[in-house]
């Protein structure tokens, strides 16, 4: 299957919209890593001052759970499942289901591989 198991390590993911106000949004910059089954991420911009996620991925599956610092000075954390799919130009696309475990909350966001970190 074309995109299929293509690795994440060193790409850089950026959301496609805005979520609620006070969360991860359009200049938020995700920095993927993976190796042997692993992944994790750093994650920084908007409200968000720094972020991590870990877990693994299974196929073109992802489950992990993701822990920020906001802007605000307070923390939250969650677990989120992906799935790993890619554009017709080439680039990768996460679409993801996600809730939030520190506080109530869940929903669905999508972020897409940036060619241009500058953007």
């Amino acid at each position: 299957m074309p995109g299929s198991h293509r690795s994440l390590d060193g790409l850089v993911l950026a959301p496609v919209a805005d979520q609620a106000p006070g969360q991860v949004g359009t200049r938020t910059r995700f920095t993927y890593h993976e190796q042997d089954g692993e992944i994790w991420a750093e994650y920084a911009g908007g409200d968000v001052v720094r972020g991590h996620l870990v877990g693994t991925r299974d196929g073109d599956r992802l489950d992990f759970r993701y822990v920020q610092l906001k802007r605000d000075g307070t923390t939250s954390s969650g677990h989120c499942v992906s799935l790993v799919t890619e554009l017709p130009d080439g680039r990768v696309r996460l679409e993801e289901t996600w809730e939030w475990e520190s506080q109530p909350g869940s929903g669905t966001s999508v972020v897409e591989q940036v060619t241009d970190p500058g953007r």
